[in-house]
Order: C-alpha cells, then structure tokens, then sequence
C-alpha cells in the first residue's frame, strides 16, 4: 500500500506519529539533563536524539545495525557512527564510557543478558546505562517486531543481573495522553475482535510484521483524522517519569555500576 511505513521506525515528519514520537523524545529529553563526558548510544535509528545528546558530550558514539539517513549524523566533530550488531559491542575497551543509553532498542535484541552485560563492561566505574522498553502490561496487541517485552519485575530481573544499583521510573502521560490511549484502545479493539482463533499469539512474527504495518499505520492515520488537534497537540512535556508500575507506557530504568 503507497506510504505505508513500518510502525517501528518513528517518523518525527509524520503527524500520526506524534503521539509516539513525544514519547520516545522524552527519554531523549531526561538524558540530556544527566549526560557529559564518553557517551555511547545503541540504536540509533532515525537520528532525531543525536542533536539532543551530542551538545552534552565530549564523544557521542552512536551505533545501530543499520545505516541512519543522510544528514542525521554529521561528519567530524563529537559524533560517531558505527555500524554494529550487538552484542559484542566490538571495538570498544572495558571502562570507556560515562553513558550510555539504549531507548526502545533491547526488545529487539535477541540476546538481551549479553548485551546487558557488554553495557556493564564498557562503562567506566561510577558509569551510568539510562534505558527504556516497552512496558508489556499496557501493550494492546502483540508486537512482531519485538522479540519479547517485559514487566516491571522482569525488567528489574534483567538489569539486576548485572548492576546492583538501579532506580526503576516508568513513562506516564497526563489527561490529553490517556484520552488518545483510549481513543487508540478502542480502535485497536475493533480490529483484533476478528481475531477470535488469537492467531497474533499463534503465528511466527515474520508472518504477522507486514499485516500489523498495515493496519498500525491505517489506524494511527485514521485517528489523526478523527482526532487532528488531540493527536497533533501532545508533546513531550505531557509525559513524565514516576515510580515503575503496571500503568505506565514505557520502563526507564537509570543504572549504575558500582
């Protein structure tokens, strides 16, 4: 279908994104108040964090498996890119970095421990991994794209694995982001009503990716169409972090080695 896009990859120029993208800008948003010196990000993605981040590091590494869009990693200066598949985060020595950040990247990562712990590695002592995902409990529909999701206990089992020290916040939204929530829900529980044989928990992912584009997009283009000044009015300061529980959209967990 012409301009259908993968729901993935969230596009900061399309206005049925907004809701999604606002989200993902404030993890981008709080890392910037707490990052300086050796920063490593893992998934770059579309880019739009590297003009956040990149003013408050001395080195500003970026990696990701795939090559980002022209323009969006300037050459010279602070930022690097490195085109990688993890784990191993190769190339890089144990205690070489301050930061690192990893924001909606470890749900596809097929080894999830390993790359927790390369994190470990490379920070320096006192280094600090600030990363987000997902929080399973309020997903409505399963994602193939991901390879799984977590609770607030799993995700706490994950990083605890490796980091004794780590302070557990979840993304909340105010009034105007639970109204879309709930316009989102609705819709999205018109679709899977004809799912009655459940076949989105039954079926391999790659079968699911291309239908569940389709129809992300479909209904994300129909709810700005419904609701253009709900949808195109929210922004990043219409969410904020709080303590980790079931009701928030995503886990942002700030980590420090001892």
């Amino acid at each position: 279908m012409k301009n259908i896009q993968s729901a993935e990859r969230v596009s900061q120029s399309d206005a049925s994104d907004n809701y999604v993208f606002q989200r993902s800008l404030l993890a981008y948003e709080k890392a910037a108040e707490i990052v300086s010196g050796d920063v490593l990000e893992i998934g770059t993605g579309s880019g739009y964090g590297v003009a956040l981040i990149a003013p408050h590091a001395d080195r500003f590494l970026t990696v990701d498996k795939t090559v980002p869009p022209p323009g969006i990693v300037p050459e010279g200066g602070n930022v690097e890119f490195r085109r990688m598949t993890i784990p191993p985060l190769k190339g890089l020595p144990s205690g070489c970095m301050d930061y690192v950040i990893c924001f909606q990247v470890i749900e596809h990562i097929r080894d999830d421990f390993g790359t927790i712990a390369e994190i470990q590695r490379v920070l320096k002592p006192n280094g600090q991994l600030l990363i987000s995902t997902p929080n399973k409990a309020m997903s409505l529909t399963r994602n193939p794209w991901h390879l799984r999701e977590y609770t607030v206990d799993e995700f706490k089992g994950l990083i605890g694995c490796y980091f004794d020290h780590f302070e557990a916040f979840g993304v909340y939204g105010n009034g105007k982001v639970m109204q879309y929530y709930e316009e989102n829900k609705r819709a999205v529980e018109r679709i899977t009503r004809y799912d009655f044989l459940r076949l989105q928990y039954r079926l391999p992912a790659p079968l699911l990716r291309l239908p569940y584009d389709i129809l992300n997009r479909i209904n994300r283009r129909r709810l700005l169409r419904n609701n253009d000044e709900l949808t195109t009015s929210i922004c990043a300061d219409d969410y904020y972090l709080k303590k980790a529980d079931d009701q928030c959209f995503d886990l942002f967990f700030i980590a420090t080695k001892q």
